[in-house]
């Protein structure tokens, strides 16, 4: 049996690219060790050369992110493309975003990143923390938690460590009095919100001194125990209170829920939310003990849904039913609520013969909607087994698929597989690192 060592230096990126590909493909076929200790050794190695990958494929996704390319291909954003595309979690899909914005700035961290001494934990751990400083706290930023991963410290000691790295930086610098700290200051105010799968949210922040302070003025009278009965503890407090300012007192909230009218008289069938996320029955029946029921059914003396060409926009009736049947936007595969889409004639109003009647409309996201009818022929439109519409989007002119086409490599048949394995007829020599 002969062998040989292939050169990888004098392939080309598209090969090595396939080739990777290919090798993946055929690991996942491949029986585990009988050892233990093996498939310890091989996950080692496989991850650090996941991580090193990883590098190369931040620099992809910064190139296609820089050059708006993926919105040629109807994505709004490099984070959408991932997640739709690419069916990427959304908390990777970030991840993956934020690692090629940033570690450009990061000069150390992406070297080191490709050349296998530094995991990909401590490298997102590293960006996520210098996300909002400017260039110079950045490299600041950069040596102390590098040092922190060299000193052995875990990816999540480094991520709560780089949390609280200006006021680190400053500490270190003797500068956390500096005159513009109230400027600076006021711009790093920030919220993020994610989405649990039951339906809730984590909500993570941090306010500047001013903000703080409107917050407190805000919540503290209403997050005060309301008596001796009252067991909440303050963090639960804090949310009735946060809840009650938003919805004005609960005299300006409209909760959208729907059902089955044998749910409301007795039976099991679960209601729902506008996106989708299941209310028990119970509940539900609660909640219509002090809400107003509005039947989105057809009759006489129904609401008025067929408009025609007598009114281009869509009239506040018919959003509601359309609400009710699109939890997201019409466009396969995104994930805009339905209540912040626009509403969209499928026909397309301006041609003459779109017709604003409900069954001739449905919800696209703002970005989707003018997409749309500026490239109105990389779209597709067809109707699912509900009767709603469903855009897919279709590859822009001179392509003949869609990049997200699913791991073509599957059958071990990437165009760079011969080339891997060939036998080098000049004779055997060193690989490239």
């Amino acid at each position: 049996m002969c062998s040989s060592v292939v050169d990888v230096g004098s392939l080309s990126t598209d090969e090595l690219v396939d080739a990777a590909a290919s090798i993946a493909a055929e690991l996942a076929r491949r029986d585990t060790p009988d050892s233990a200790a093996a498939c310890m050794e091989q996950a080692e190695v496989l991850a650090r050369a996941s991580d090193v990958q990883e590098g190369f494929l931040a620099r992809l996704i910064a190139k296609v992110d820089a050059a708006g390319e993926m919105r040629r291909w109807g994505y709004p954003s490099a984070q959408a493309w991932l997640r739709s595309g690419l069916g990427m979690r959304d908390a990777r899909a970030k991840e993956r975003v934020l690692l090629a914005r940033h570690l450009p700035r990061l000069s150390e961290v992406a070297e080191r990143l490709a050349g296998g001494s530094l995991s990909l934990g401590h490298a997102v751990a590293i960006v996520q923390s210098v996300a909002r400083l400017d260039d110079e706290d950045c490299g600041k930023a950069e040596t102390l938690l590098l040092e922190m991963a060299d000193d052995g410290f875990s990816a999540g000691k480094v991520a709560a460590f780089g949390s609280r790295i200006r006021d680190v930086i400053a500490e270190r610098d003797g500068t956390e009095q500096a005159p513009d700290d109230a400027v600076r200051g006021y711009r790093r105010s920030w919220l993020t919100s994610t989405r649990s799968l039951d339906g809730g949210r984590y909500v993570k922040g941090w306010l500047n001194a001013e903000d703080a302070a409107v917050l407190d003025g805000s919540l503290g009278p209403l997050a005060k125990p309301a008596g001796p009965e009252d067991l909440r503890d303050l963090a639960e407090r804090t949310a009735a209170a946060l809840t009650c300012v938003l919805s004005g007192g609960h005299q300006a909230t409209k909760v959208t829920l729907i059902c089955d009218l044998d749910t409301l008289t007795g039976g099991d069938s679960p209601a729902r939310l506008p996106d989708g996320t299941p209310i028990p029955a119970a509940q539900a029946r609660r909640i219509a003990l002090s809400a107003g029921v509005s039947p989105l059914l057809l009759g006489s003396g129904g609401l008025p849904l067929y408009l025609g060409r007598r009114a281009r926009f869509a009239s506040p009736a018919q959003r509601r039913v359309l609400e009710a049947l699109y939890p997201t936007c019409a466009v396969q595969g995104c994930e805009v609520p339905g209540t912040l889409s626009e509403v969209d004639h499928v026909d397309g109003w301006a041609l003459d013969h779109g017709a604003t009647d409900i069954d001739r409309l449905t919800l696209c996201c703002g970005w989707h909607n003018r997409w749309r009818h500026t490239n109105p022929h990389q779209t597709h439109i067809h109707k699912d087994h509900n009767g709603r519409f469903i855009y897919r989007l279709l590859p822009p002119p001179g392509h003949d698929h869609k990049p997200q086409t699913l791991y073509p490599w599957s059958a071990g048949e990437g165009r760079a597989t011969k080339a891997i394995l060939r036998r080098d007829r000049a004779g055997p020599h060193t690989s490239a690192a």
